[in-house]
């Protein structure tokens, strides 16, 4: 087996586990020993890779979204003559966001250990990559035709992220209600966007 090859293996068995575990314990439970044992891997087979489980949280966090991104432009790829079904793909990620995923809870975690410098620059980096992709989408519609060029790619790309956020750190708060749903920011979005 190629050296690529193994270490995406032993990442993607690293997130897996992570993620699984994160279901069953929630964050502050989880030790690293946890994560060896479950996963099958060495100590030093997980340390090659990362420090801590926090840089695992990360990963979790990035992995998400670059899923994201990588569903939509696959779809945009796909020269599709209608742009709903790339938009099907942050809809339903947005729908995710608004239920007990795995990443909000990654995110409560890490927002609550934002004073140390490590985590701190992770949550930077995360934000102005959520922002980029955002933008990078909404310009896509531009491109495509479906969303006005009169629409201020980066100001409005910033605003569904913060407004994410919201519905993210909402749906960690236990026992709450939510009147405004997923599904309706999803289309707030879509409306909006079209409406410019």
């Amino acid at each position: 087996m190629k050296q690529e090859e193994r270490r995406q293996q032993t990442i993607s068995l690293l997130l897996e586990t992570t993620k699984l575990l994160i279901q069953e314990k929630g964050c502050h439970s989880i030790t690293m020993k946890d994560i060896m044992d479950r996963s099958g891997l060495s100590k030093g087979a997980i340390f090659h890779y990362v420090k801590s489980k926090d840089e695992i949280f990360v990963w979790v966090l990035q992995e998400r979204l670059e899923d994201t991104n990588k569903r939509f432009m696959n779809e945009v790829e796909q020269g599709r003559r209608s742009f709903a079904e790339p938009m099907m793909k942050i809809s339903e990620s947005i729908s995710a966001y608004g239920n007990a995923d795995v990443t909000n809870k990654v995110l409560m975690y890490l927002l609550g250990k934002e004073e140390e410098p490590i985590i701190a620059d992770a949550l930077n980096q995360y934000y102005n990559r959520s922002v980029s992709l955002s933008e990078q989408w909404i310009k896509t519609g531009q491109q495509h035709g479906v969303i006005p060029e009169t629409v201020d790619a980066g100001k409005t790309a910033e605003m569904f992220v913060l407004l994410t956020f919201g519905l993210r750190i909402r749906s960690s708060i236990p026992n709450g209600s939510a009147v405004y749903t997923a599904q309706d920011f999803s289309s707030l979005i879509t409306d909006f966007l079209k409406a410019r």
